[in-house]
């Protein structure tokens, strides 16, 4: 339990932003068509406006991310946490343009294009996000809702 003041949506927006930009991994749960729930942390790249993640096809992940179309992210610890929900849009390895390509392989030191297992990528576009530190910072978490700012 902190004994600060809860930051305001503003800061919470701003400590968001920050992670977006700086972070490397994020965790991404899934779930299958018939509802079986799969989490695993990824590496990932922020553009500004869509997450890029890398994963096998054939993985749990991957199959879960094509089939479905949507995602949930859990960025940061768990007592000072954005939660991401978005759509997601899958491309072949090689139909990503290579600028971006390499810009993830950059920021991750990951390059899913060098790897022997067939990988896709998946650009996560949030609709919903959510950031909170404790039960005070609850009632205002909304950052983001239906691709709109909470203001």
């Amino acid at each position: 339990m902190t004994t600060t003041a809860p930051r305001t949506r503003a800061q919470r927006r701003h400590d968001t932003e920050q992670r977006l930009a700086h972070d490397v991994d994020v965790w991404v749960a899934t779930a299958s068509p018939d509802g079986a729930p799969y989490l695993v942390p990824l590496s990932f790249d922020w553009d500004g406006e869509a997450l890029l993640v890398s994963t096998p096809a054939n993985s749990p992940t991957g199959r879960n991310l094509a089939a479905t179309r949507r995602v949930r992210l859990g960025l940061g610890l768990t007592r000072d946490v954005s939660m991401i929900d978005g759509t997601v849009e899958v491309l072949e390895i090689d139909e990503l343009p290579r600028e971006r390509g390499d810009r993830f392989v950059e920021r991750t030191g990951f390059d899913p294009r060098t790897e022997s297992a067939s990988y896709r990528w998946f650009v996560i576009t949030p609709h919903r996000v959510q950031a909170w530190r404790e039960a005070d910072e609850l009632p205002e978490r909304e950052l983001l809702r239906a691709g709109r700012p909470v203001i």
